[in-house]
């Protein structure tokens, strides 16, 4: 779906998410979407984490006044680290931290040195978010990429407190303390694991990621034969076992039993769009049989693919419903199982009178399966009738010009003879 538009300063994921349910009764199909708040400050400020006995007047004198280059010069170090896995030069950067923090990092740096990290650094953006005495509470941006997947840089942006610690400035501890997020990243999951695929890197602290890499491995192909090859043909895919976490990774304020997988593009640096990513909610997916696995995956390959996670103005119904179209291609999974709850509607007598708003796909919808199997079917529709390479220069056409435009350019039809062709064929399929 469509995300609302963020706050300004907001940072997140921007995301498509999507659950399947294949049984019996036919397909569930559930949605939610947005882009929220990170790295806002909010609550009331409490002290500054690591301040300790050590903050006298002479401690700070002989650190110097607080500069932006004094915090880069720690970061410099953090980052060296990584890259030549020194983890005691990394932890020495926190050694006045207190024990809590200190073990974090620890974690933090095991996990970056599991990944197959290209570029790893922290860089200020903000040197004075908030201060208290000797405390200045930084923010961090930290750029990354994984090597043969990015061919730019995501970004993760933290909050660090630096205090004066025997005669030089150091990390003290996060903001959380004072009231700042920070964003949220795959190392900060229990000690990782990755698999690689062919064309697909999985990251993650839960099982079967080598499971995980063969089925998008699989759906690259799947992607690209519709599609073209005019993209990465390749996969990041995220799969931590803390729901929690996974819902940060997918966005603020997502409900984690909402998805099972979903398409979402990381921030960049400087709060623009970064680096495509799958992530994958664990249980949720782990319901799922293999069948529907693979077209979850395949939906929000599509997603990866065309870019429906940063389009803001094709039609919402042709990008679900093309990315499902692309999804049950090939499965063997007849009209009627997969569309259900439309088919109970149809027979009925209730046929849809149009193709579905923005609204049918938010997350509390009423008909959010039907909504789904509605634009799912359109899409199917021109396929059959016009052939797929119609259906994709349509999908293409209507990320440039307005859907009328396209439906008439690419059709011959104007809305309301595609409309009513489209009900024509519910019809014809559901009964």
């Amino acid at each position: 779906m469509k995300d609302d538009p963020a706050p300004d300063g907001a940072r997140g994921p921007v995301s498509r998410r999507r659950v399947l349910a294949l049984g019996a009764g036919g397909a569930a199909l559930l949605a939610a979407g947005g882009a929220g708040l990170l790295g806002a400050r909010s609550g009331a400020a409490g002290p500054a984490p690591g301040r300790t006995a050590d903050r006298t007047g002479d401690t700070a004198r002989a650190a110097g006044p607080f500069e932006p280059a004094r915090a880069a010069a720690v970061l410099a170090r953090r980052a060296e680290a990584v890259r030549t896995g020194d983890r005691a030069a990394f932890l020495a950067t926190v050694a006045a931290a207190p024990e809590g923090f200190r073990d974090a990092e620890a974690r933090r740096f095991d996990n970056l040195r599991r990944l197959p990290l290209g570029r790893w650094r922290e860089e200020v953006v903000d040197p004075r978010l908030d201060e208290d005495g000797d405390a200045v509470v930084v923010r961090v941006e930290t750029r990354y990429r994984f090597r043969g997947f990015d061919d730019g840089d995501a970004a993760r942006v933290r909050q660090l407190t630096f205090a004066p610690r025997s005669g030089a400035w150091a990390v003290t501890g996060d903001g959380s303390a004072r009231g700042f997020a920070d964003d949220a990243a795959i190392w900060d999951a229990g000690p990782l694991a990755v698999a690689a695929g062919a064309a697909s890197l999985v990251i993650g602290d839960t099982t079967g990621l080598d499971g995980l890499a063969a089925l998008l491995d699989a759906a690259v192909p799947a992607v690209t034969d519709v599609v073209g090859t005019g993209w990465a043909r390749r996969a990041v895919a995220l799969a931590p076992a803390d729901p929690a976490l996974a819902a940060e990774l997918a966005g603020p304020g997502t409900d984690v039993a909402s998805f099972a997988a979903l398409a979402a593009v990381t921030p960049g640096p400087g709060g623009k769009g970064g680096r495509d990513r799958v992530v994958v909610s664990p249980a949720p997916f782990g319901r799922l049989n293999d069948l529907g696995r693979r077209v979850v995956l395949t939906h929000e390959l599509t997603h990866v693919a065309t870019g429906g996670a940063r389009d803001d103005t094709t039609p919402l119904w042709l990008i679900e419903g093309f990315a499902d179209y692309v999804g049950y291609r090939g499965a063997g999974i007849g009209v009627r199982d997969a569309a259900a709850e439309l088919r109970r509607e149809v027979a009925a007598g209730r046929v849809p009178a149009g193709l579905p708003a923005p609204d049918d796909f938010a997350g509390d919808a009423r008909r959010l399966s039907q909504a789904y199997q509605e634009s799912w079917l359109a899409c199917r529709m021109i396929a059959e009738r016009y052939g797929e390479a119609t259906l994709v220069r349509l999908y293409r056409a209507a990320g440039r010009t307005p859907l009328e435009t396209a439906l008439r350019e690419e059709l011959g039809l104007a809305p309301d003879r595609f409309t009513a062709r489209w009900r024509a064929y519910l019809t014809k399929e559901l009964t």
